[in-house]
């Protein structure tokens, strides 16, 4: 009887456990290029006080497919087509991000929405010349940056975007909402096959209908245990009070 009692509670820890993922899912449909989770469990064998048992445990895992390409028309905006990642630095750290909703900061500096760094091929991307070449009409100058990540401020080449591909997107660990890093740089090269496209931002991928689905049928789910629970409550109630008459 006690060990239904605490295989019941197992299950509602790892329903609420995946209650908790759906809503940070829900709570980032809007977060540019924000990769949702999911859970999946794994049956692990351990040994205690000499007995053998196994139970069942919660892994949670990110769905790195791609995001909806949203066209935005802002030369500053750039969206991945494909595995790759900007790399960006921030707090002498650098991170992996599909969020590519960039800007040019006061020294010319390309830079995210925190003020993060976006890393290029020598380093952090450093293009004051866009401010430079703007003529005397205060109009913006010509900035174009190739699906190759190569960037040309009046057709003069200044830079390249780095992009780079992980080898197993599992060992990435996720650092907020927009951030991965991983402990292993070797697991880290350049993309040959990742098009940045100008103009455009990469969305969360997450299924707001698929969400919610999720999250009524994991009450339900939850709702059904705690009834079993109180079943089995009763059940042990009346046997204790059976005995007692004896």
């Amino acid at each position: 009887m006690i060990d239904r009692f605490e295989s019941q509670m197992r299950a509602m820890q790892m329903l609420s456990r995946a209650q908790e993922v759906t809503a940070d899912n829900l709570a980032n449909i809007n977060t540019p290029g924000f990769k949702g989770s999911t859970l999946f469990y794994r049956l692990l064998s351990e040994n205690k006080d000499g007995v053998q048992s196994q139970r069942t445990v919660p892994m949670q895992q990110t769905d790195f497919s791609q995001g909806e390409l949203e066209h935005t028309g802002n030369q500053f905006d750039l969206g991945l087509n494909g595995d790759g990642f900007f790399m960006v630095g921030e707090d002498n750290e650098n991170y992996l991000t599909r969020d590519g909703r960039f800007r040019l900061d006061n020294d010319g500096y390309l830079v995210n929405s925190s003020g993060a760094k976006v890393q290029g091929s020598s380093g952090d991307i450093h293009i004051p010349e866009y401010f430079k070449t703007a003529d005397l009409y205060g109009n913006d100058s010509s900035l174009v940056i190739a699906k190759d990540g190569t960037i040309r401020i009046n057709d003069q080449v200044h830079d390249k975007i780095r992009i780079v591909n992980v080898e197993d997107t599992s060992t990435l660990e996720r650092r907020g909402n927009a951030y991965f890093s991983v402990s292993d740089q070797s697991m880290l090269h350049e993309s040959e096959s990742t098009e940045v496209m100008q103009g455009y931002y990469e969305k969360g991928n997450v299924l707001p209908l698929h969400e919610m689905v999720d999250m009524m049928r994991t009450m339900q789910m939850f709702e059904s245990q705690q009834r079993a629970i109180s079943s089995t409550d009763e059940t042990l109630s009346a046997s204790i009070n059976s005995l007692g008459k004896f």
